[in-house]
């Protein structure tokens, strides 16, 4: 019962946001890209570090990280750990698996690669959920979302069958409009 009312409250917040101005995210969007380009360059350098055993790769991680937290803070406002950690890795998850889309892609899988694209797509508008305060971080937890059942599913179905985390990516994505300047 708890579920179906925090899908209603969630949906009604974004009714709400659709009836009023749409957000004009264009610059947040970007640097939230930006964002998600640094982090995949502070992997790079970790690994380079590690392979090469040579210590200036970790320097320049360093160098990275910190642009890439003080870029976080113009997007993320709540600093509490879990919305920053949660955020993080939601941008660094939607780029890997974009990437791993574009690799199916290009190796002729397309519908592995349109799959891959629609979970990247689905990370990336959580991402903006949870930072514009539509999606409250204690409802991500599986054990709040399904503490009347003693298992927990795969993926949580909504009534229709759709999954929650995309039914969640559409309505964000209609709100959310990256091609206005």
């Amino acid at each position: 019962m708890a579920d179906n009312l925090d899908i209603k409250q969630f949906m009604d917040k974004v009714k709400k946001m659709e009836k009023g101005e749409k957000l004009d995210l264009s610059s947040g969007e970007d640097l939230s890209i930006g964002i998600m380009n640094l982090i995949s360059i502070e992997e790079h350098l970790f690994f380079s570090g590690g392979k090469t055993g040579d210590v200036k790769y970790y320097n320049l991680l360093d160098e990275v990280r910190k642009m890439r937290v003080s870029l976080l803070k113009e997007i993320i406002k709540e600093y509490n750990g879990e919305v920053w950690c949660i955020s993080k890795h939601l941008l660094a998850a939607s780029m890997r698996v974009m990437e791993v889309g574009t690799k199916a892609l290009k190796n002729g899988e397309k519908e592995k690669a349109y799959d891959f694209f629609k979970k990247s797509y689905d990370l990336y508008n959580l991402f903006w959920g949870l930072n514009l305060g539509v999606i409250k971080p204690n409802t991500l937890s599986k054990e709040k979302a399904f503490e009347e059942k003693k298992e927990v599913p795969v993926e949580y179905k909504d009534e229709k069958g759709g999954s929650l985390l995309g039914k969640m990516s559409t309505m964000i994505g209609k709100v959310l409009d990256c091609c206005r300047e």
